[in-house]
């Protein structure tokens, strides 16, 4: 298989792509560098990525859209992985244009290159974030997600619908998948567990929104990217029992698949923060602040239809996870 990974230098996206070298596919990782974060996190991922014959970078924004023309022409994939994005939520607050450039703009880009080179399938990365002003728990794939509440999720929703588009009228295979939460070594700077570990370690306080009543569906990286590379095993088909009566928008008349991926098991934001104090072996000063603009209380996944479908097994304990982040993080940063 050749296989393009976008996002390569990301957290995911490279942990994906470490995964399909592992079983010995070629793998083109493409990322722009951006400054978003830490740029030189990013180069250490895929300096990882490098080491392997089989894997080849190239340095290229999703919105150029004549350069990404030429890599698909240029390249023939077989399959498309695509994992890159503007992310954050509250990023996108002040820098909204990055967002449609990227996740709107890029993302077409990505679905023109799959239809005109014949891929035989897309895995588009989606967020758990479309779910928005919803509260019935577990999110389902097979209700609406008509609300979001930040520009990224606006953005990520109209990914989703875009590739169903793409799917319907161009026959392109495609599988959404919905993250949740997401962590793990190598993780993304901006995100609650870097931030929380940098802040105890540095002994500055920790800003604890929605006043500690959150709850997320933590989930680990390992967990992640192997539902990601089974369901780009599991190209996409058409839902012969699909009834435009009663639609369901997890399934279509056309190639198109939509699942939940997560751990199913929410964890209260506090016992989060405990663990990492028990890992680190301090204490964690707490700034409690109310609910932040595009944020939502709590994430639940219901990932039968991923179980069902791949045998999706999100199997690690969130104790080992953040240990093993722990560990990663004073190895990294030499702590």
């Amino acid at each position: 298989m050749k296989i393009l990974v976008t996002g390569a230098a990301g957290f995911i996206g490279s942990a994906s792509a470490q995964r399909l070298l592992a079983r010995g596919d070629d793998v083109v990782g493409l990322d722009n560098l951006n400054d978003y974060y830490d740029v030189s996190l990013k180069q250490a991922r895929l300096n990882r990525l490098i080491e392997h014959r089989a894997f080849r970078f190239v340095k290229l924004d999703l919105v150029e859209r004549h350069g990404i023309e030429e890599l698909f022409r240029r390249e023939k994939f077989n399959r498309v992985i695509h994992l890159g994005a503007q992310a954050g939520v509250r990023h996108s607050l002040d820098k909204p244009h990055s967002y449609v450039d990227s996740n709107v703009t890029g993302t077409l880009n990505i679905l023109e290159g799959c239809r005109h080179t014949q891929v035989q399938h897309l895995v588009f990365a989606s967020s758990s974030s479309v779910y928005g002003a919803s509260t019935r728990m577990p999110f389902s794939v097979h209700e609406s997600a008509s609300h979001p509440m930040s520009l990224y999720a606006a953005t990520k929703r109209s990914g989703e619908l875009m590739a169903h588009n793409y799917a319907a009228l161009f026959r392109v295979p495609v599988t959404v998948l919905r993250f949740f939460t997401v962590y793990g070594p190598w993780g993304r700077p901006d995100m609650a567990l870097f931030l929380f570990a940098r802040a105890i370690i540095n002994g500055q306080p920790i800003d604890v929104f929605n006043y500690g009543q959150h709850t997320r569906d933590f989930t680990y990286i390992e967990d992640i990217v192997e539902g990601v590379v089974r369901a780009s095993d599991l190209i996409a088909t058409e839902d012969a029992h699909w009834d435009g009566a009663n639609p369901d928008p997890a399934t279509s008349r056309a190639p198109y698949r939509l699942y939940n991926i997560g751990s199913n098991r929410p964890i209260p934001l506090l016992r989060y923060i405990e663990l990492l104090e028990g890992c680190l072996g301090r204490k964690a000063n707490l700034n409690y602040l109310p609910l932040q603009p595009g944020d939502v209380p709590d994430t639940y996944a219901d990932v039968s239809e991923l179980v069902a479908a791949i045998n999706y097994c999100p199997n690690t304990p969130i104790e080992v996870g953040i240990e093993n982040f722990v560990r990663w993080y004073r190895d990294y940063y030499g702590v």
